[in-house]
């Protein structure tokens, strides 16, 4: 049952992301080349800075006509939503519903630094629904 899988148990290790400074122009072509509509940003030590989200993007582009050379650091979200690898899903799904929000970052904390290991969505905890059924 999705309400007793954890994140580590249900989620696959890896994060789609970039480095504090890129572009936007940069993130979104790797949005699209990707087909995923977030990227987690990582600083220099490889840490969670933030998330930069197709919304975002959306946001930049209405505020400045060369939003593309812009760097993420000025529209990415620094107070991200994160839950540790034994979270359960049933409180990721509590909290997106919470909060309004599409995905949490799943993190790893080494001695207070949050190292991103996963994202979880909306649209896994449907298919973790679904495949349960």
């Amino acid at each position: 049952m999705i309400e007793d899988q954890t994140v580590l148990e249900a989620k696959r290790i890896g994060v789609l992301g970039c480095k504090t400074g890129t572009t936007l122009g940069d993130a979104a072509r790797y949005m699209v080349s990707e087909d995923v509509s977030a990227l987690v940003v990582t600083d220099g030590e490889g840490c969670l800075a933030g998330i930069i989200s197709r919304t975002d993007l959306l946001r930049a582009m209405l505020a400045s006509s060369d939003w593309d050379v812009h760097p993420i650091d000025e529209y990415m979200i620094v107070d991200v939503v994160t839950v540790s690898p034994q979270t359960r899903l049933s409180q990721v799904a509590e909290l997106l519903l919470q909060k309004h929000i599409h995905r949490v970052v799943v993190v790893r904390d080494d001695d207070g630094r949050r190292s991103p290991i996963s994202v979880v969505s909306a649209g896994d905890l449907v298919y973790h629904m679904v495949k349960n059924m």
